[in-house]
């Protein structure tokens, strides 16, 4: 019975809890850049783990999987901005430079604006973390003492190099505007996150919670072929606590492998925390049924309403596939209160 930090073990606690809000997938963009003459910046914020292809060039040189800039000749350093996925409070950071070897960027910093509107002609930048040294191929965390809501980030690199990703774990602010509105609870974009789960053997099990359709069958959680008794799941905490009006399980491009059923369990924690205990995993067996055990179908959208429960404000789900498989997407939509 994995949870989310046994997964990960050698990382820190913010990256183990927080969302990437630098994610491609989840809508973050590369806006500009000092320089990307070897790679280009948009490869800083995709999914994926860094890759090295030996023996791959391109007209600029050797190709490499990251943001690299040329050699500077002028005593001064490069910079990307780009805007985050949702607007959010960053916990920290992962600068990430995998198979930079003789040509890593040594330094970094990092500024943050708050800008709504995206113009950033008139933005204030404010260092949110400041200079820090970086090493050869190799992950390099760094905490984030900010606690304000930030919309875009400026990534200096000292004085030039190569950086492959980054990460930047954080919580995502819900819209003020939407309260009272009915919104998906449990997406990644509005605070949701996983906690814990049985298998995640194939694809990506983040995903799950990612807005859009899966865009092919590694883009959503697959399990392995169950051999013994039993069935998978996965726990997550809402975004907010609120009341679920509506469920939708997308199996899209999941054709032999879909689940045959699956059903929703769900709680009231809001005084449990932000935590995860073996107490809470074993205790989330016996939640109430918010949906009652359903078939599903091959790579189709499942709308669920009638057969909800109205069992009160929820903050945490367990979402159940009999006896394993893979699903796409999943969408809880509701009202914060």
């Amino acid at each position: 019975m994995p949870s989310i930090e046994s997964l990960n073990p050698d990382m820190p606690l913010f990256a183990r809890t927080g969302i990437n809000l630098a994610s491609a997938g989840l809508g973050a963009q590369a806006l500009s850049t000092s320089d990307e003459f070897f790679a280009p910046l948009e490869r800083l914020l995709q999914d994926s783990a860094p890759i090295f292809i030996e023996g791959k060039f391109d007209d600029h040189g050797k190709w490499m999987d990251g943001w690299e800039t040329r050699r500077r000749r002028d005593g001064g350093h490069d910079h990307g901005v780009i805007k985050l996925a949702a607007a959010g409070r960053i916990l920290g950071f992962d600068v990430d430079t995998s198979h930079f070897t003789g040509n890593y960027a040594p330094a970094c910093k990092i500024e943050a604006c708050s800008q709504p509107t995206g113009d950033l002609a008139d933005a204030s930048w404010v260092t949110i973390l400041p200079h820090r040294p970086l090493g050869a191929n190799a992950h390099h965390y760094f905490k984030c003492d900010s606690f304000e809501s930030w919309t875009h980030l400026r990534l200096n690199i000292y004085p030039d190099g190569g950086v492959a990703r980054l990460r930047v774990f954080g919580v995502p602010e819900l819209d003020p505007m939407q309260n009272g509105e009915e919104i998906d609870l449990v997406s990644s974009l509005n605070g949701g996150r996983i906690l814990a789960l049985s298998d995640a053997h194939y694809g990506d099990f983040t995903r799950l919670l990612a807005p859009g359709r899966g865009i092919n069958m590694g883009d959503g959680w697959e399990t392995r072929r169950r051999r013994e008794p039993g069935y998978d799941w996965m726990i997550l905490a809402l975004g907010a606590r609120g009341r679920i009006g509506r469920a939708v399980v997308d199996t899209a491009h999941f054709k032999g492998n879909f689940p045959h059923r699956c059903s929703i369990q769900a709680a009231d924690m809001q005084n449990f925390g932000d935590g995860l205990t073996d107490a809470l995993i074993a205790d989330s067996m016996f939640w109430k049924h918010l949906l009652p055990e359903v078939f599903l179908s091959a790579d189709a959208l499942h709308d669920y309403v009638a057969e909800l429960a109205d069992i009160g404000p929820l903050t945490h789900i367990r979402f159940n596939i009999f006896p394993d498989g893979g699903v796409s997407r999943l969408r809880l939509f509701g009202r914060p209160e």
